[in-house]
């Protein structure tokens, strides 16, 4: 059988691939504006509504735990009803919850469009890394999810730009209205997105797959080759993977290595990134340094990214991850012991440069590792297991923060971060495997 995934593997990057990309890394990088923003508003909101850290850091995770349900079932979803389906209808979600979180006249109901929005930014995340990654043969697919989790880089820094330029003289309101408004222009862009062949072919749904790839067979100069419909032993090596076989023998170690890769990554992550600019005031500079330090260490996201992009393809996943992680870890430390203007700047910069080019080896590599009909439900679960640590991390810094004083709690809070990395570093190192090359019905033959 000539089947769907393995012309899409023998195909280059066609026009309608690119397209996939680009629409569905605009509503990625709305969702970055988001998260940016709420490091922002963390800090002006603390000196408006005058909140004690503990207080910032619930507000922080409130979002994650909406981001922590919506992974999960927002996974679910894609498998049962489409990759595109869901990459629409949770933009949408996070659009309105973020344009009402710049309403919310109280505390509570901050809050409350807070964990909203994360509902939709969480099932948003997975579903869209699932789509590009599905549409991209396997020579450029790993470099492809990375340039999607690049438009992360370029949303933050346009919520820097928003914290350094506008919250100061308008508010912390003026960052949630500038983020959710154009999102829902951005899930209207998306209505002409195509639906995963993959997934089409993995439902029977071999009429929709067939015109698909002709158009992008037809793209690439190819000729067409018709798909011929599956046989039953075929449609049984497809068939639906629950939940509880994620832990069974073919997929525990995949699994485990996800769940670990993913918790550590968020808990580390979200555990600096969202109290940058309030750890900065707390070390004696303005609330517009920090807003201006912030935009600065954004910037450096972007060859994070694109370099994370190129070796990817030339190093493998494994390799990227490890070193990456391990670049993270190293400047959490030396950011945390840093007093000067330019040690803060230089190693805040090393800082975001290795945990984003961390994050683009997370998202192309995940996908990979669960078949089709589990690639879904498996990045799903990952991903809401790592919002736990999403969530858990910005109260934890809060309360290490608060408990060891302004000074020796920045010190106390990167340390613990530098420890996470270290040991999801070692983990990937001990137990991952290399995907690199490999096309995604290989992958899944497998055992890995």
């Amino acid at each position: 059988m000539n089947s769907i995934s393995k012309r899409i593997e023998r195909l280059p990057v066609t026009a309608m691939v690119w397209r996939v990309l680009f629409l569905t890394g605009i509503g990625w990088l709305f969702d970055a504006m988001d998260q940016g923003m709420v490091s922002g508003v963390m800090a002006s909101i603390g000196k408006a509504w005058k909140l004690s850290p503990s207080s910032l850091g619930l507000l922080g995770s409130a979002s994650a735990v909406g981001m922590a349900i919506g992974a999960a079932a927002a996974g679910m979803a894609a498998d049962r009803w489409g990759r595109r389906s869901v990459v629409s209808f949770t933009l949408v979600l996070y659009g309105f919850a973020s344009a009402l979180s710049g309403f919310a006249p109280n505390y509570g109901l901050l809050l409350f469009f807070r964990f909203l929005t994360g509902l939709g930014l969480g099932g948003e995340l997975p579903a869209a890394s699932t789509l590009v990654s599905e549409f991209s043969p396997a020579k450029a697919r790993g470099r492809m999810v990375v340039l999607l989790e690049s438009f992360w880089a370029w949303g933050w820094i346009i919520a820097a730009l928003i914290a350094y330029l506008l919250i100061p003289v308008y508010g912390w309101r003026i960052g949630f209205f500038l983020g959710g408004i154009p999102a829902l222009y951005a899930a209207y862009l998306r209505r002409n997105i195509p639906e995963s062949p993959r997934y089409l072919e993995q439902k029977g749904r071999y009429k929709e797959a067939e015109e698909i790839v002709s158009k992008m067979e037809q793209q690439a100069g190819f000729k067409n080759e018709r798909v011929d419909a599956a046989t039953q032993e075929e449609m049984e090596s497809i068939k639906k993977v629950s939940f509880g076989e994620l832990w069974s023998k073919p997929y525990l170690r995949r699994t485990v290595v996800l769940w670990i890769l993913w918790l550590g990554i968020n808990f580390g992550y979200y555990g600096f990134v969202l109290w940058t600019p309030t750890l900065l005031v707390g070390k004696g500079f303005s609330l517009v340094k920090g807003f201006q330090f912030t935009l600065f260490m954004s910037i450096a996201q972007l060859p994070g990214y694109y370099s994370a992009a190129y070796l990817i393809e030339k190093i493998g996943r494994k390799a990227v991850l490890v070193i990456y992680l391990s670049g993270t870890a190293a400047s959490a430390y030396l950011y945390g012991q840093a007093s000067s203007l330019s040690s803060v700047l230089i190693f805040g910069c090393l800082l975001y440069f290795f945990s984003l080019g961390a994050w683009g080896g997370v998202y192309a590599y995940t996908p990979e590792v669960y078949p089709t009909a589990a690639r879904g439900s498996g990045t799903g679960w990952a991903a809401a297991v790592g919002r736990v640590g999403a969530i858990a991390a910005p109260y934890i810094v809060g309360l290490v923060y608060e408990s060891k004083g302004k000074e020796a709690g920045f010190s106390y809070v990167f340390l613990m971060l530098t420890i996470v990395f270290c040991v999801v570093a070692l983990v990937i190192a001990v137990a991952g495997v290399e995907t690199k090359g490999l096309a995604l019905d290989e992958i899944n033959e497998t055992e890995l």
